[in-house]
């Protein structure tokens, strides 16, 4: 049988595993609050921290109580995270009508709570070459997504300014189906002399997006409840 050498995490070590643990957060959750989804920037550093300090204390507690004659498993405080992690996931997809959002971002923050995991555990390489992994899917292939299915599917990008913000939604989601198209990063805000600002993204189905999509803005042009109207296609 071999011995077994056992070493002591140093402070430098600690350190380290907390910095890359936050840098993977940030470089994910970034790109996630750049596009207004719901869990951004600090969710996730937040859930790749935590995630790497408890493999780092299942990884001490082995160190300190292996040598006494117990066998703590260093990777059972770990799988909690991946098992539990799916509470925080499940709070950020959002069901509106047929359309089902926030699932990416749930994956991604499942990813970087695995990704604090490995830097727990020591393993830079993997742990750095995942996070790659996972930017690059959430930028990368969400270009190559697009034009995959643009050739079915037409983007519109709406701003729209109003006094009436609920009559504006109602007639905006009639609209919507009328013309199947649905609405999904929908964002709002007050601005002065009670005046609304709503942004969304519409995506038009069917056999012709580019028609439904004309009809569709000349229908919202004339709502009685809009103020101004800015739009881009896609």
């Amino acid at each position: 049988m071999h011995n077994l050498v056992f070493h002591e995490l140093s402070y430098a070590e600690i350190v380290l595993r907390i910095i890359l643990a936050l840098l993977v957060g940030i470089a994910v959750g970034a790109e996630r609050g750049r596009n207004h989804h719901p869990a951004g920037m600090r969710t996730h550093m937040l859930v790749a921290l935590g995630a790497c300090v408890v493999m780092m204390a299942g990884e001490l507690l082995f160190i300190q109580f292996h040598p006494l004659g117990a066998i703590p498993d260093p990777a059972r405080m770990g799988a909690q995270v991946i098992s539990g992690i799916g509470f925080l996931g499940a709070g950020t997809i959002l069901r509106e009508g047929l359309t089902v959002k926030g699932l990416t971002t749930a994956a991604s923050i499942w990813a970087v709570a695995c990704l604090g995991l490995t830097i727990g555990a020591g393993y830079y390489a993997v742990a750095l070459t995942g996070a790659a992994a996972v930017y690059a899917t959430l930028t990368i292939f969400e270009v190559l997504e697009r034009k995959i299915y643009s050739s079915h599917h037409k983007t519109l990008v709406i701003s729209l300014w109003c006094h009436d913000l609920p009559s504006l939604m109602h007639d905006l989601n009639q609209y919507a189906t009328a013309h199947n198209a649905s609405l999904a990063h929908v964002h709002f805000d007050e601005e002065q002399s009670g005046m609304y600002h709503l942004a969304s993204t519409l995506l038009f189905h069917g056999a012709h997006p580019e028609q439904a999509q004309a009809l569709f803005l000349e229908k919202l042009s004339g709502d009685p409840n809009l103020i101004k109207l800015q739009s881009s296609q896609y």
